[in-house]
């Protein structure tokens, strides 16, 4: 992903910062990277970034005031609790322009989303997303399961990446808000506050 699909969204008063494209994880970097200076910080990961930024902030987590996790887990490549690990190896394997394609529309079960996305498409290339892809499994491979640092924990019933039994697994059916959304929800909110609280 990168933050073309996301600058259609307005942010109703909050100053964003997206972190995307995980080749390179250095928790160091990032720590650079997080804003000093605002008196409240919110985190909103998703899908991949749910691990991602779990692992990359755990030790700074003390600094946001809230933390949401949208549609993934932090176990992502896992039979049980994210991407079953067959389907994903089958999706890097063969990865190509078309199997990005067909990714995008299964983010989507509204017609209208779907197209606003492919009009705001990413525009990295295919062989950027791929080698993210194959990143990612490795760090995780490395570095296991993240900590939960989330304070909010959104499941899509109709996510169509991560299973939502999977995702209710992770975190506990009494630990997280399971909504009417696919994979990709953002389309479905009016702005950024939608997703974030001041917890």
């Amino acid at each position: 992903m990168d933050p073309v699909p996301f600058q259609v969204i307005p942010p109703a008063g909050y100053d964003l910062l997206m972190l995307f494209d995980y080749r390179e994880m250095d928790r160091d970097r990032i720590a650079n990277l997080i804003p000093a200076g605002y008196p409240r910080l919110h985190l909103l990961a998703w899908s991949m970034g749910v691990w991602a930024a779990a692992f990359l902030l755990e030790p700074l987590r003390d600094r946001f005031a809230s933390a949401v996790a949208v549609n993934g887990t932090t176990r992502p490549i896992d039979d049980r609790y994210g991407i079953p690990s067959r389907a994903y190896e089958e999706m890097i394997s063969d990865f190509s322009a078309d199997t990005l394609e067909a990714f995008y529309q299964s983010m989507f079960t509204n017609r209208g989303e779907a197209e606003k996305f492919l009009r705001n498409r990413p525009r990295r290339s295919v062989e950027a997303v791929r080698r993210e892809l194959i990143a990612l499994r490795g760090a995780y491979l490395q570095h296991g399961p993240a900590a939960d640092i989330f304070t909010h924990k959104f499941v899509g019933s109709r996510d169509r990446i991560f299973p939502p039994r999977g995702q209710i697994r992770a975190w506990g059916r009494d630990n997280c808000t399971v909504l009417p959304q696919p994979h990709f929800p953002f389309y479905a909110l009016p702005h950024w506050g939608g997703f974030l609280s001041d917890g």
